[in-house]
Protein backbone atom coordinates (compact mmCIF):
# COMPACT_ATOMS: atom_id res chain seq x y z
CA UNK A 1 0.00 0.00 0.00
CA UNK A 2 2.62 2.25 0.63
CA UNK A 3 4.70 1.69 -2.30
CA UNK A 4 1.34 2.40 -4.44
CA UNK A 5 1.24 6.16 -2.52
CA UNK A 6 4.46 6.42 -3.07
CA UNK A 7 4.39 6.25 -6.60
CA UNK A 8 0.84 8.57 -6.64
CA UNK A 9 3.02 11.41 -5.03
CA UNK A 10 5.86 10.45 -7.50
CA UNK A 11 3.30 10.87 -10.12
CA UNK A 12 1.34 14.13 -9.71
CA UNK A 13 3.92 16.29 -7.90
CA UNK A 14 6.85 14.43 -10.60
CA UNK A 15 10.34 13.42 -8.39
CA UNK A 16 11.79 16.79 -8.27
CA UNK A 17 9.43 17.17 -4.67
CA UNK A 18 12.55 15.50 -3.36
CA UNK A 19 15.40 18.12 -4.49
CA UNK A 20 16.03 20.64 -1.52
CA UNK A 21 16.97 23.91 -3.61
CA UNK A 22 13.94 23.86 -6.25
CA UNK A 23 10.57 21.70 -5.41
CA UNK A 24 8.53 21.76 -8.75
CA UNK A 25 4.61 20.77 -8.59
CA UNK A 26 2.89 19.02 -11.68
CA UNK A 27 -0.40 21.41 -12.44
CA UNK A 28 -2.30 18.66 -12.36
CA UNK A 29 -5.13 20.14 -15.02
CA UNK A 30 -5.37 16.50 -17.15
CA UNK A 31 -7.38 14.87 -13.50
CA UNK A 32 -10.62 15.03 -13.04
CA UNK A 33 -12.59 14.22 -9.54
CA UNK A 34 -15.41 11.55 -9.54
CA UNK A 35 -17.17 11.18 -6.34
CA UNK A 36 -20.84 10.36 -5.32
CA UNK A 37 -23.09 11.58 -2.94
CA UNK A 38 -26.48 10.46 -1.51
CA UNK A 39 -28.84 13.02 0.16
CA UNK A 40 -32.58 13.09 1.45
CA UNK A 41 -35.31 13.95 -0.82
CA UNK A 42 -36.64 16.17 1.87
CA UNK A 43 -36.70 16.32 5.08
CA UNK A 44 -39.00 15.00 8.08
CA UNK A 45 -39.68 18.46 9.38
CA UNK A 46 -39.66 21.55 6.56
CA UNK A 47 -40.55 25.71 7.08
CA UNK A 48 -42.41 27.11 4.72
CA UNK A 49 -42.85 30.64 4.35
CA UNK A 50 -46.09 30.97 2.04
CA UNK A 51 -48.04 34.25 0.15
CA UNK A 52 -51.92 34.35 1.76
CA UNK A 53 -53.20 33.35 -1.78
CA UNK A 54 -50.25 30.59 -2.21
CA UNK A 55 -51.47 26.59 -1.48
CA UNK A 56 -49.65 24.42 0.77
CA UNK A 57 -46.85 22.34 -1.11
CA UNK A 58 -47.86 18.21 -0.75
CA UNK A 59 -45.10 16.27 -0.20
CA UNK A 60 -45.97 12.37 -0.39
CA UNK A 61 -44.31 10.05 1.97
CA UNK A 62 -45.07 7.38 3.90
CA UNK A 63 -43.62 7.89 6.90
CA UNK A 64 -40.54 9.87 8.20
CA UNK A 65 -38.64 7.00 8.81
CA UNK A 66 -38.61 6.41 5.09
CA UNK A 67 -37.78 9.00 3.27
CA UNK A 68 -36.21 8.33 -0.43
CA UNK A 69 -32.98 8.80 -0.75
CA UNK A 70 -30.65 10.36 -4.21
CA UNK A 71 -27.64 9.78 -5.16
CA UNK A 72 -25.24 12.33 -7.33
CA UNK A 73 -22.46 10.97 -9.34
CA UNK A 74 -20.43 14.77 -9.75
CA UNK A 75 -17.30 15.43 -11.65
CA UNK A 76 -15.09 17.86 -11.32
CA UNK A 77 -11.73 19.23 -12.30
CA UNK A 78 -9.25 22.09 -11.29
CA UNK A 79 -10.54 25.34 -13.42
CA UNK A 80 -7.90 27.21 -16.13
CA UNK A 81 -7.36 31.30 -16.26
CA UNK A 82 -6.37 33.09 -18.58
CA UNK A 83 -3.07 35.24 -18.36
CA UNK A 84 -5.32 38.28 -17.28
CA UNK A 85 -6.84 36.24 -15.10
CA UNK A 86 -10.20 35.55 -16.59
CA UNK A 87 -11.48 32.27 -16.12
CA UNK A 88 -11.24 29.95 -19.48
CA UNK A 89 -12.41 26.98 -17.89
CA UNK A 90 -14.52 26.57 -14.75
CA UNK A 91 -13.67 22.86 -13.78
CA UNK A 92 -17.30 21.93 -13.24
CA UNK A 93 -18.13 19.17 -15.51
CA UNK A 94 -21.53 17.61 -14.20
CA UNK A 95 -23.92 16.56 -12.00
CA UNK A 96 -25.28 13.26 -12.42
CA UNK A 97 -28.24 12.01 -10.44
CA UNK A 98 -28.43 8.28 -10.50
CA UNK A 99 -31.92 8.05 -11.15
CA UNK A 100 -33.86 6.19 -13.88
CA UNK A 101 -37.58 6.37 -15.21
CA UNK A 102 -40.23 4.27 -14.53
CA UNK A 103 -43.59 3.94 -16.32
CA UNK A 104 -46.20 4.17 -13.63
CA UNK A 105 -47.48 0.77 -12.63
CA UNK A 106 -51.18 1.74 -11.21
CA UNK A 107 -53.32 4.75 -11.39
CA UNK A 108 -53.69 7.33 -9.00
CA UNK A 109 -55.36 10.46 -8.28
CA UNK A 110 -51.83 12.06 -8.94
CA UNK A 111 -51.11 10.09 -12.34
CA UNK A 112 -52.20 7.55 -14.50
CA UNK A 113 -50.83 3.73 -15.88
CA UNK A 114 -47.79 4.09 -17.70
CA UNK A 115 -46.84 7.99 -16.81
CA UNK A 116 -43.06 8.26 -16.47
CA UNK A 117 -41.91 8.72 -12.78
CA UNK A 118 -38.71 9.11 -11.24
CA UNK A 119 -37.31 6.52 -9.20
CA UNK A 120 -33.85 6.18 -7.58
CA UNK A 121 -31.40 3.31 -8.17
CA UNK A 122 -31.44 1.81 -4.84
CA UNK A 123 -28.47 -0.39 -5.42
CA UNK A 124 -24.83 1.25 -7.31
CA UNK A 125 -22.64 -1.50 -8.19
CA UNK A 126 -20.08 -1.36 -10.96
CA UNK A 127 -22.23 -1.99 -13.69
CA UNK A 128 -24.01 1.03 -12.92
CA UNK A 129 -21.07 2.89 -12.44
CA UNK A 130 -19.39 1.74 -15.93
CA UNK A 131 -22.78 2.16 -17.13
CA UNK A 132 -23.65 5.96 -15.80
CA UNK A 133 -20.09 6.92 -16.60
CA UNK A 134 -19.84 5.64 -20.76
CA UNK A 135 -23.13 7.06 -21.09
CA UNK A 136 -23.41 10.43 -18.84
CA UNK A 137 -19.65 11.46 -17.88
CA UNK A 138 -17.60 11.00 -20.83
CA UNK A 139 -19.63 13.12 -23.10
CA UNK A 140 -19.81 15.44 -20.46
CA UNK A 141 -15.57 15.49 -20.26
CA UNK A 142 -15.98 15.81 -24.17
CA UNK A 143 -18.65 18.41 -24.15
CA UNK A 144 -16.61 20.54 -21.54
CA UNK A 145 -13.22 20.10 -21.61
CA UNK A 146 -10.89 23.20 -22.54
CA UNK A 147 -9.85 22.35 -26.89
CA UNK A 148 -6.12 23.31 -26.17
CA UNK A 149 -5.44 20.59 -23.79
CA UNK A 150 -2.67 18.02 -25.02
CA UNK A 151 -2.12 14.15 -23.38
CA UNK A 152 -4.03 11.99 -21.93
CA UNK A 153 -6.81 12.46 -19.11
CA UNK A 154 -6.98 11.18 -15.83
CA UNK A 155 -10.30 10.54 -13.46
CA UNK A 156 -9.85 10.23 -9.83
CA UNK A 157 -12.12 7.87 -8.16
CA UNK A 158 -12.31 7.46 -4.19
CA UNK A 159 -11.95 3.89 -2.84
CA UNK A 160 -15.74 2.75 -2.36
CA UNK A 161 -16.19 -0.81 -3.69
CA UNK A 162 -18.86 0.33 -6.70
CA UNK A 163 -16.52 1.75 -8.66
CA UNK A 164 -14.52 0.50 -11.85
CA UNK A 165 -10.98 -1.33 -11.96
CA UNK A 166 -8.43 0.80 -14.04
CA UNK A 167 -8.26 -2.06 -16.52
CA UNK A 168 -12.12 -2.30 -17.58
CA UNK A 169 -12.52 -3.02 -20.85
CA UNK A 170 -15.70 -1.81 -21.88
CA UNK A 171 -14.70 1.71 -20.22
CA UNK A 172 -11.34 2.05 -22.39
CA UNK A 173 -12.77 1.13 -25.44
CA UNK A 174 -15.57 3.78 -24.84
CA UNK A 175 -13.08 6.25 -23.28
CA UNK A 176 -10.48 6.10 -26.39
Amino acid sequence: MKIKRRGYVFFVYGYAIFSKYRPTFKDIYNIIHIDEKRFYMSRPTKRYYLVPSEDDSLRTCKSKKFITKVMFLAAVARPRYDSLGNETFSGKIGIFPLTTLEPAKRSSKNRLTGTLETKPILSVTKDVTRSWLIQKVLPAIRSTWPQGHMGPIFIQQDNAKPHINVDDVEFLQKAS
